[in-house]
């Protein structure tokens, strides 16, 4: 028998002071059988950064066509392609190609140093990619705020985040790669 997603309830509060962006987003995020509350906790942490009506969680981890998150156009278009992990340089070309703007937010201890190190020069062509690496401290802290009913809070100034609930705050050490 397949394991089922577990499901989480989020109301996440985004005070985004950088791009004058103020708004409460009530979300849904399915936790893949798969997937570690660390990893969905970093999926929550991009959409604060980037929240947006028109931003959505994708299939992700469920689907190897879409991205963990995206943002369309109206005209239906991407805008935005979120991707969290190292992905081979086949994913980020067709997703360079499909989208306005790349980012993919790597984490891990070790691993995203020795992947950077191999994709940085095959990389370069791609202007519209955006690399950033959440420090290791920064998604065990993030991870700690999981609950499967949650009520959250994202500041956004001079482009560091804290995120938070009643009781706990947590500044998210997030150093751009590239470009």
């Amino acid at each position: 028998m397949a394991l089922k997603a577990t499901i989480y309830k989020v109301e996440l509060t985004v005070s985004d002071m950088d791009r004058d962006y103020y708004a409460t987003h009530d979300l849904t995020l399915a936790l893949h059988p798969s997937e570690t509350e660390s990893r969905m906790m970093l999926r929550l942490m991009a959409f604060a950064l980037h929240a947006d009506e028109d931003l959505a969680f994708t299939r992700g981890i469920s689907s190897t066509e879409e991205p963990d998150l995206w943002q369309r156009s109206p005209d239906g278009t991407l805008a935005l392609w979120i991707e969290l992990g190292m992905p081979d340089e086949k994913r980020l070309r067709k997703a360079c190609g499909l989208a306005e703007q790349v980012l993919v937010y790597c984490y891990g201890p070790r691993a995203p140093q020795v992947w950077w190190e191999s994709m940085a020069n095959k990389v370069r062509r791609f202007d519209n990619l955006i690399v950033r690496h959440v420090a290791t401290d920064s998604e065990t802290t993030l991870a700690g705020l999981a609950q499967r009913s949650m009520r959250l809070q994202a500041m956004i100034q001079d482009g560091q985040l804290w995120i938070g609930d009643d009781s706990r705050n947590v500044e998210i050490q997030r150093p751009q790669w590239y470009p």
